[in-house]
């Protein structure tokens, strides 16, 4: 665990797009997983009710158009998530919509990785515009490469999120038997680091509460730190 979260990186070329960006990493082992249930619903239910656009989500925006991307056709996901609050948030399993509440809740995009079914160690970089990303189109498995240029999340396998925090791969979604979950939460200014923390902190409050032996661990990682 202590080895992983010390071996994540954000490559310098991303700093120098955005210098305010920091992720704070949390790693869990012995995640609450399951199909979505009454307390999730619930979840997501009060942060839809406390849903709207916010000034941190603005910033998203901004650095998608940055790399090059149209934020009004691929959007940052705490925005693609705060568009649907209105009628409904999606239930997906049990953890993911635990994170997609927290994410709607303090405004700000939350990913969550199976580390099973991870390879190697992940990184946040600008894509060459060779590296695959394996989804789903038409119901049917596909592989996409990400365009040069883009800011993605990979691992030594290929990309696990493309624009980001947009869109995340087949591979390594969290399920409903995952045991092990990497998350994911990122932050530009105007979101301070003590509200970057606190989101975190509410996170792993929701997943400890229904696995309190769960083993958690975390790291910031930000420019010049």
């Amino acid at each position: 665990m202590t080895d992983l979260l010390t071996g994540i990186r954000v490559d310098p070329a991303v700093f120098a797009l955005r210098p305010d960006f920091a992720v704070l990493a949390v790693v869990v082992d012995g995640l609450p997983s399951g199909p979505s249930d009454e307390d999730s619903a619930k979840a997501l239910a009060v942060a839809a009710e406390r849903a709207g656009d916010d000034p941190h989500v603005e910033a998203w925006r901004d650095a998608y158009r940055a790399f090059g991307a149209k934020p009004n056709r691929t959007r940052p996901s705490v925005d693609a998530l705060l568009r649907r609050a209105g009628s409904g948030l999606p239930r997906v399993n049990r953890v993911v919509d635990l994170y997609n509440a927290v994410s709607v809740q303090h405004r700000l995009p939350v990913g969550g990785e199976d580390l099973d079914c991870y390879v190697g160690l992940p990184r946040l970089v600008r894509a060459r515009g060779d590296e695959p990303f394996d989804t789903m189109r038409n119901g049917e498995p596909d592989t996409e490469v990400a365009d040069a240029g883009e800011v993605v999340w990979r691992d030594d396998a290929g990309v696990t999120c493309r624009r980001w925090n947009h869109r995340q791969c087949v591979r390594t979604r969290l399920r409903e038997d995952s045991t092990r979950g990497l998350f994911l939460l990122e932050r530009l200014e105007p979101m301070s680091l003590d509200a970057l923390s606190a989101a975190a902190d509410d996170l792993v409050s929701r997943l400890t509460a229904l696995a309190p032996d769960a083993t958690v661990a975390r790291t910031l990682i930000r420019e010049n730190a």
